[in-house]
């Protein structure tokens, strides 16, 4: 594939990836294929934050509601899905187009995944079942028992990474670290990133804005009619755990949630620009800067 490309549009939630997205894939004449790890599912558009039918209308996307909330799929699952469809891509043309804010999904792509076993359902059901009969500190203290190594370097505060990783060790009978390679995998194109980011004071405005857009549009309803299914990890997320909370009688009122979607939105948006800073190779841009950002594109092509 020498000459073909692949950009990759990503920063923290709430900076405005959608609208540029657009934008810039008509002018690469290209599909989106988004790197979203919740938009990939049906039935939560506005707690996602979903690209509009109109704006689904103006450019083909890839990965916008294809799964059920009760699907699971993983980081590994994505690099294999969204590898076939860049590959058939650019069979039509000399460059593609990534955009998101899902970290793995990006590194899945970009550096690879370890090819670690999928764990079949009897196993992942029981992880699950220990959580939510038990609780994360004891799904932790088991990760602690049968992986020593991974428990010094996972987030014990994040019950999806400790889940999998318990998955992996009861499922393989191996320490999870043992399976964890972290070689680079070399793709056959150029991968140019391309990031976007505001000053933390203007990024939180936007956040919160956009959080009480989402209100008004809804979201406590939406999240009532998934409140059935609150024990899937598909609905582990920020927008859906405060109303949940709310539901439970955990939280005291409304406007109590909704700061606490605002106030978690914006540790996530941290978490990301964290994660994405480690990374050199990104090129960074305002969003509204778009001279600079079309200059760019221009060398690039």
């Amino acid at each position: 594939m020498d000459g073909k490309t692949l950009f990759v549009l990503l920063g923290p939630t709430g900076v405005g990836k959608t609208a540029l997205s657009i934008n810039i894939a008509k002018t690469l004449d290209t599909p989106i294929i988004s790197a979203d790890s919740r938009q990939i599912y049906r039935g939560i558009p506005i707690g996602t934050a979903a690209p509009t039918t109109e704006q689904l209308n103006q450019v083909k996307h890839y990965f916008i509601a294809q799964k059920e909330l009760t699907d699971y799929y993983s980081a590994g699952q994505y690099e294999l899905d969204a590898l076939k469809i860049i590959d058939s891509v650019f069979e039509k043309s000399d460059y593609a187009l990534m955009v998101g804010g899902s970290m793995m999904y990006i590194d899945a792509v970009c550096n690879g995944m370890d090819d670690v076993p999928r764990v079949d359902e009897e196993t992942r059901d029981n992880v699950l079942q220990l959580y939510n009969t038990r609780g994360l500190d004891h799904i932790v203290s088991m990760l602690r028992m049968l992986d020593p190594v991974w428990y010094e370097k996972v987030d014990i505060k994040n019950p999806k990474r400790v889940m999998h990783a318990l998955e992996v060790c009861i499922y393989t009978g191996k320490p999870y670290s043992t399976i964890l390679t972290g070689t680079k995998k070399e793709r056959p194109f150029k991968i140019v990133k391309i990031g976007f980011n505001r000053q933390r004071e203007e990024l939180y405005a936007g956040i919160d804005a956009r959080v009480d857009a989402m209100v008004a549009s809804g979201l406590e309803e939406e999240a009532h009619s998934v409140y059935h299914l609150r024990h899937l990890n598909s609905l582990n997320t920020v927008g859906f755990k405060e109303w949940f909370d709310f539901f439970d009688s955990k939280t005291a009122s409304r406007e109590d949630v909704i700061a606490q979607i605002k106030q978690n939105t914006r540790h996530y948006a941290k978490k990301q620009l964290t994660w994405f800073n480690r990374d050199n190779s990104i090129n960074w841009f305002h969003p509204d800067d778009i001279d600079s950002i079309n200059f760019f594109l221009e060398k690039s092509v």
